[in-house]
Parts: C-alpha cells; sequence; structure tokens
C-alpha cells in the first residue's frame, strides 16, 4: 500500500479534489437554475412581446434578452406557443420583487 502511495499519490490527490470540485460545482448549477422564473405563454403572445413586458425587470437590449431566451428554452425559430412554460432570466428576490439575473449569451 505505501508503494501504490509513494508512486501514485500526485494522482490520487488530484482525483480526489477533481471529485470534491465537481460535487460543489454541480450544486451551485441546481441553485442556478431555480433562481430564474417561469413564464407561461398567452395566446398572441411571441419572444419579443414578452421582452418588452418584462423590461422594467430586465436592463438588457430586447434583442439580447430574446437571444438569452431562445438559448436557454432551446427555440429555434423562435416560434412559442400558448401554454408553453419559458423560464427568463429574471430572479424573483426574497420581498416578492424581480432583478435582472447574470446573462451570459457568449458561452
Amino acid at each position: 500500500m505505501k508503494k501504490i502511495w509513494n508512486n501514485y499519490s500526485y494522482a490520487l490527490i488530484l482525483i480526489a479534489v477533481t471529485f470534491i470540485f465537481s460535487i460543489l460545482f454541480a450544486g451551485q448549477l441546481k441553485s442556478v437554475e431555480k433562481e430564474y422564473i417561469t413564464v407561461t405563454v398567452k395566446e398572441g403572445d411571441s419572444l419579443w412581446v414578452l421582452a418588452e413586458e418584462l423590461a422594467d425587470t430586465h436592463n438588457q437590449p430586447v434583442n439580447e434578452f430574446v437571444a438569452w431566451i431562445e438559448k436557454e428554452n432551446r427555440i429555434s425559430d423562435g416560434r412559442i406557443y400558448a401554454g408553453d412554460e419559458l423560464v427568463v432570466p429574471i430572479v424573483q428576490t426574497e420581498d416578492g420583487s424581480t432583478e435582472l439575473a447574470g446573462l451570459d449569451l457568449y458561452e
């Protein structure tokens, strides 16, 4: 056992540290996803209409806001339908108000 430890100690430590960080990172990803609010699409809504309706809760240009919604909700042609639930980059705070969540369009 001592011989294995002496030969592979750095690799074993690297594997352990990687495992720990991956667990921590996975936990943070789940908490970030829960921050965003979900909007249910009504009849006649479009991505641009939703972006304009929510303009007071985000400070992004409408085209960037729409691009984020398309990317995160896997919308390829810009079409949404009544009853669809879309995740939008707005965070619900504890006092009930909303604020802009961090956007990263160019990942």
